[in-house]
């Protein structure tokens, strides 16, 4: 298995998805969508934006739901 080094895009989606964790565990749900929050959340919104942002590599584009 190839030991690849992770990049700045795929360093940030990691931060975003434990922080992502940590509120999930905070509030005892499983899933975003169970939290009363979920929409116009902002930390969901910024982890959204990561993981696309990780998946483009910052080739811009905009990414609307």
């Amino acid at each position: 298995m190839e030991n690849k080094q992770k990049d700045k895009w795929e360093l940030a989606l990691d931060k975003k998805l434990k922080e992502l964790k940590e509120c999930q565990e905070k509030q005892s749900l499983k899933s975003c969508f169970k939290c009363k929050e979920v929409i116009g959340c902002e930390m969901r919104n910024s982890y959204v934006k990561a993981v696309y942002e990780s998946m483009n590599k910052g080739s811009g584009g905009g990414f609307e739901f």
